[in-house]
């Protein structure tokens, strides 16, 4: 049988979630479980990240900055522009994705135990074989995430506190959609609803978006604009870095998947160093202690100036997400108001 073979990006297919599709009815629950019985590991396509959070403008970075202070400016910049990456998915041990920028593109590959992250603006390769035992592909930056992740992650954390619907119909890249609709019960957080655009067909998430309380459009989506379901090519997951790029030979780290099981030679954290939830469902705090390696966001300039101060610590603020470091060195974050966090704050710790 001969392969097909599609090129991705050559023409971009807009994501049209208002046009007119008719489907047969579903109930919220049948909808859910489509996305949980989804078997389609198989696909390849273009996936538009936007949001609107809300950010103030990033300050200058000198070229004295810290790798901390550069970090947070990169970080910054994804989550405040429109992001486009081509994403090619064989099962879970061969993905490919392409984060494509101006005159520039960053790759990250894995096939089987190879692991390699390309950065063709700084010309360098980072290899990294994992161990048999380890199956998960790494996260190599907010933008890798697919609609189908991002769903599936929301979905696991569903409980009590969600109200669950099923909207209009839409077409997502040429494909006939359900429209779930999560909606917080309570009032105690910044979302304001949660749509994902669910395959007809085949169970597979399209496109996750979330409203803010107060905002019209959303803050953030994820979809795919074009999409093409089956195996991608073999040889697309095959990689040799060009003879200018400067390779790098990165450990795969040796601690086990589940570090707190016994007999698996990790090593349990502190308790002291856990952070711990304050709340529950949407109006959830999680608290990290000050001895947490998060404490040291205080001292980062760059954090500085993004931040507001406040009674006890600064805040940085966006449309969905709230964070606060105290002045003792604690990190509280949350889709709450920052009202919210400061109570959490200020009330005695939980004995344990």
């Amino acid at each position: 049988m001969a392969a097909a073979v599609v090129t991705l990006g050559a023409v971009a297919v807009p994501v049209s979630a208002n046009a007119a599709v008719s489907l047969s009815s579903k109930t919220p629950e049948q909808v859910l479980a489509m996305i949980g019985d989804s078997t389609t590991d198989a696909f390849s396509g273009t996936v538009k990240t936007t949001s609107d959070l809300g950010l103030p403008s990033l300050p200058a970075v000198s070229g004295g900055s810290s790798g901390t202070d550069s970090d947070i400016s990169s970080v910054l910049t994804l989550l405040s522009s429109a992001q486009t990456a081509r994403v090619y998915v064989d099962g879970p041990t061969k993905v490919r994705l392409q984060v494509i920028k101006q005159m520039a593109e960053q790759d990250v590959i894995r096939n089987g135990k190879d692991v390699w992250v390309y950065d063709s603006k700084k010309s360098t390769a980072v290899h990294t074989t994992l161990p048999s035992r380890r199956s998960a592909t790494p996260a190599p930056t907010p933008t890798a995430s697919t609609p189908a992740e991002v769903a599936r992650a929301i979905v696991a954390r569903l409980d009590s506190s969600t109200k669950l619907s099923v909207g209009t119909d839409s077409s997502v890249a040429n494909r006939s959609a359900y429209t779930l609709v999560l909606k917080p019960k309570a009032s105690g957080t910044l979302v304001s609803s949660v749509t994902i655009a669910v395959d007809a067909k085949t169970g597979l998430p399209l496109e996750v978006s979330a409203k803010a309380r107060g905002q019209k459009d959303a803050a953030f989506s994820i979809g795919f604009s074009n999409l093409v379901i089956g195996k991608p090519a073999e040889r697309t997951f095959e990689f040799t870095p060009p003879k200018s790029a400067k390779v790098t030979e990165k450990k795969a780290p040796t601690h086990s998947a589940r570090p707190d099981s016994k007999n698996h030679g990790g090593t349990k954290t502190p308790a002291g160093v856990k952070p711990t939830v304050v709340g529950s469902g949407w109006s959830a705090v999680i608290v990290s202690p000050k001895e947490s390696p998060l404490s040291s966001l205080g001292s980062v300039k760059q954090f500085s100036q993004l931040t507001t101060a406040v009674d006890g610590g600064r805040v940085f603020h966006t449309s969905l997400l709230n964070v606060l470091v105290t002045d003792d060195g604690r990190v509280l974050a949350g889709s709450v108001p920052i009202s919210r966090l400061l109570a959490v704050a200020a009330a005695p710790s939980p004995t344990t």
